[in-house]
């Protein structure tokens, strides 16, 4: 017996009627648990991606509350989203001081 292969004009709902919403994992990062498994399951993934490592960074500070950070690391509220947005370069000043008001340690290894 053949079987018809679905395609989209075979479904009840047409794709321009889906209601799709964007997914934040900041949302989900409820305790610090929550917090150092998902940056030790980011440095597994991508840790020597240093844009996919600032994204992490940016994650866990919109969880943690922005304004809260600002004034832990001493940046303001502007400059913090400045330097973690999309494309952003930061000084590593910067990174440093995010990392550390976030409760990270930033070191560095000799690449062997």
């Amino acid at each position: 017996m053949a079987t018809k292969k679905r395609t989209a004009r075979h479904l009840k709902v047409k794709p321009e009627d889906l209601r799709l919403s964007r997914w934040d994992s900041a949302d989900y990062l409820h305790t610090e648990q929550d917090i150092a498994e998902y940056f030790d399951a980011a440095l597994e993934e991508g840790g020597d991606d240093p844009i996919y490592m600032l994204h992490v960074l940016g994650t866990i500070a919109r969880a943690r509350g922005m304004m809260r950070l600002a004034s832990e690391s001493g940046l303001t509220r502007a400059g913090l989203y400045k330097a973690l947005a999309p494309n952003a370069k930061p000084s590593i000043q910067t990174v440093h001081k995010i990392a550390k008001a976030l409760g990270f340690r930033l070191t560095f290894t000799h690449a062997v």
